[in-house]
């Protein structure tokens, strides 16, 4: 037999004044704590531009650019696929654009250091743009380099994006 609990007002699990109390806290709690968010965000020392890190993707990005003779084999090679190519240099064209008009632009030209919040959109459509490029570009150069061709175009990446950071 199951005992019944009168149905009072005053037989709540948490009466108006308690519950009262409870919200209270945790409004003091939450206001504490984006104070204290908020007196912790000090601007960040920039890391140095010329580090270990930097040096190695790009003189990385030189040996294997020599190695592969990647520049050879871009010029003269019929096994790439050519729309596919064309279409990761039109993708990327439109990341280096956007690339130069955040650092000559916007950085130099009108001091603007956090672009991506003047300009929101700009983070997501490179990405999307660069993305697609890399794809393209696996594509193109697959019949080349076979099961390399990843390891080669990232480590170019990588040293393209390390000598870009040294400027902006």
């Amino acid at each position: 037999m199951s005992q019944e609990v009168p149905s009072n007002s005053n037989n709540k699990m948490l009466n108006d004044s308690e519950l009262a109390t409870l919200r209270n806290r945790f409004k003091r709690d939450a206001e504490f704590l984006m104070r204290t968010a908020d007196s912790g965000e000090k601007e960040a020392k920039p890391l140095p531009r010329i580090n270990k890190h930097s040096i190695f993707w790009i003189v990385a990005s030189v040996v294997v650019t020599y190695y592969v003779d990647f520049l050879q084999h871009i010029m003269e090679n019929d096994d790439i696929k050519s729309w596919w190519f064309s279409v990761g240099l039109i993708l990327l064209g439109i990341c280096l654009c956007l690339a130069t008009f955040c650092i000559v632009y916007l950085e130099w030209y009108k001091g603007i250091q956090h672009y991506d919040r003047e300009y929101p959109a700009i983070p997501p459509v490179t990405t999307a743009a660069f993305i697609a490029a890399s794809c393209s570009f696996n594509i193109a150069l697959w019949p080349v380099w076979s099961f390399f061709t990843p390891l080669i175009l990232f480590t170019q990446f990588m040293g393209v994006v390390m000598f870009i950071s040294l400027l902006g």
